[in-house]
């Protein structure tokens, strides 16, 4: 799982980058846990505390989820609309593009964090969002993946300003067993200044 976490991490650093009201917002939240002190470790409670910070972590997730094709053995036939699948056909799922599914995220392409707050996911269906997979072979370590972004994603945050130096336009896709982008992400830290 470090691919999947270092390839989700950095996506979600490539879009704090892009949306500075995004960063100002977890900076925010930041500083109501940790107040100035920006060496201090995260505990559990700051890590639950983190809510803004999941919600831009889950909606970079959704935008370019670090395994974005899974395949499934049928274990018996399937009907879906007019169509059988017979037992023992491999179904590949785009995860890339169920993600995109406007019916459960309107304006699919936006990056639009709020979508994860709890207020905002009453009525989606809890499949149209699985970036760990879902079911009995989903992942293990989603928690402890969740928890290693927050604490390094936060700690970042603390200390440095994002700048993201290429538009989301320019930023080819490589899908490989992780979708990465194909020549990088390029981001500037500024360091922020200490009160």
């Amino acid at each position: 799982g470090h691919d999947t976490t270092a390839v989700g991490i950095s996506w979600a650093l490539y879009m704090i980058g892009l949306h500075h009201h995004v960063q100002e917002r977890i900076q925010t939240e930041l500083e109501n846990i940790f107040g100035t002190d920006t060496e201090r470790n995260a505990t559990m409670n700051d890590i639950r505390s983190m809510k803004y910070l999941e919600c831009v972590l889950k909606e970079s997730q959704r935008l370019f989820p670090s395994v974005p094709l899974i395949a499934r053995l049928l274990q018996q036939d399937w009907k879906y609309d007019k169509y059988i699948m017979p037992k023992g056909t491999v179904c590949l799922v785009s995860i890339y593009s169920l993600h995109r599914d406007p019916d459960a995220f309107p304006n699919p392409e936006e990056f639009i964090p709020e979508r994860f707050l709890p207020e905002n996911c009453t009525g989606r269906h809890p499949f149209a969002y699985v970036p760990f997979s879902a079911g009995p072979r989903n992942c293990i370590g989603q928690r402890f993946a969740m928890m290693e972004m927050k604490t390094l994603v936060s700690r970042i945050l603390r200390n440095f300003t994002l700048h993201s130096m290429d538009q989301r336009d320019k930023v080819q896709l490589a899908a490989e067993l992780v979708l990465r982008p194909r020549d990088g992400l390029r981001i500037k830290l500024k360091c922020r200044k200490k009160t």
